[in-house]
């Protein structure tokens, strides 16, 4: 990488769990120079403003997310499993510095449907990439005849999606576990109905 491209990966990753926390609106230039310690000419000498940080934050914190859920997912070989890894995820989310202050997608999404075109597409994207995903773990739970051959697998990965987002939600709200803790309870349930 060169001087310039390791500057800018400096800023997104120090900024990047500021703009989880704090979101869009809540983050300031100034908050961005205190988190890299650069000035705001070096902000604006690597991104054309706070706009470009924070979609390019939004990249890095998905992409941390995304990381984690495929390590954990090959270390299961059956499908059900694979996909009870988001439950084990999404339950500890307060605990693990990805997730430090919630959900990037659920936190853009609250935040950006209706101020913020680019961001709002960009958790839309994410969305879509996790519907995706799901849907890749149950077809190959398919083919190796481990997950039951007639249901909706999109329907399964919009409730499946909803119920952790929503548990996700409540906990940050309430500061309690306990809606977390039925809404993972609840898509546990959808996983184990679906295995074989």
């Amino acid at each position: 990488m060169t001087k310039a491209e390791k500057t800018r990966q400096f800023i997104i990753e120090k900024t990047a769990p500021l703009f989880n926390r704090k979101g869009y609106a809540g983050t300031s230039l100034s908050d961005i120079t205190e988190a890299t310690g650069l000035t705001k000419g070096s902000i604006y000498g690597n991104f054309a403003g706070k706009d470009e940080v924070a979609l390019a934050a939004f990249d890095h914190n998905f992409g941390l997310v995304g990381s984690i859920v495929k390590k954990r997912m090959a270390e299961r070989p059956k499908a059900a499993d694979k996909l009870k890894v988001y439950l084990d995820i999404y339950s500890e989310f307060m605990k693990l510095p990805a997730l430090n202050g919630g959900c990037p997608v659920l936190n853009t999404s609250v935040e950006a449907d209706d101020t913020h075109d680019a961001l709002k597409q960009k958790a839309s994207n994410a969305i879509d990439a996790w519907y995706k995903a799901i849907q890749s773990v149950i077809k190959e739970g398919r083919e190796k005849k481990e997950i039951r051959q007639k249901f909706d697998e999109k329907e399964f990965a919009g409730a499946f999606i909803a119920l952790i987002e929503g548990g996700v939600m409540l906990a940050k709200v309430t500061g309690k576990t306990g809606g977390l803790k039925a809404a993972m309870k609840q898509a546990e349930k959808m996983i184990d109905e679906i295995a074989k």
